[in-house]
């Protein structure tokens, strides 16, 4: 396999690969805030977590997923995230998957967090591309996506059905390997700078 589970760690954020001993934490995390009532996007309900991780953890065993728990400074589990739609021949992956609690929305922790995911993808797994994926509607999502300097592919239209039965237009925006030196320096840069 060319993408493996790992630990990744930062100053604002840590990722553990995916496990039960998370599913408390992670119950908390999707409680704050009703996350999981957003029809756009899948959030777990705190209820449904343990068969969440279950659904990701069955992924990892066929190489599509690498599934992580985002933790915050302290080391309490926030969210999750993962390396998805694993194209291990292409050394090509998507970031996805991603949610966080309310505590962790909004502060330096999801940016971090990409920063981590992406200096692995291309620097120690030497990806040609990395891709996000997200809701056409999905505003804040793909707002966080333009800031991280992913460019948009396209979008695929009726591309999904949703839960709720609606269909989901995917905006696709992709980094390729020779952007990630002025992605990098910009994640940086947004980690570093005054927070008003």
């Amino acid at each position: 396999m060319w993408a493996t589970p790992v630990s990744l760690s930062g100053q604002h954020c840590s990722l553990l690969p995916l496990s039960h001993n998370h599913a408390d934490g992670l119950s908390a995390a999707s409680a704050s805030g009703d996350l999981h009532r957003l029809w756009y996007t899948s959030i777990p309900a705190p209820d449904q977590v343990e068969a969440e991780i279950d659904r990701r953890l069955s992924l990892q065993e066929t190489g599509s997923m690498i599934p992580f728990t985002a933790c915050d400074a302290s080391g309490r589990p926030v969210g999750m995230t993962t390396y998805m739609n694993i194209d291990h021949a292409n050394r090509r992956l998507e970031i996805g998957s991603t949610w966080y609690g309310k505590s962790a929305q909004r502060t330096p922790l999801n940016t971090e967090c990409k920063l981590l995911l992406l200096r692995h993808a291309f620097e120690t797994l030497d990806a040609i591309s990395v891709e996000f994926r997200t809701h056409f509607i999905n505003h804040q999502s793909r707002r966080a996506i333009e800031r991280l300097g992913a460019k948009l592919d396209g979008v695929l239209r009726s591309h999904m059905i949703m839960g709720n039965g609606t269909i989901r237009d995917t905006a696709v925006y992709s980094i390729i390997a020779s952007e990630w030196p002025t992605v990098q320096a910009n994640l940086q840069w947004q980690l570093e700078k005054p927070r008003g």
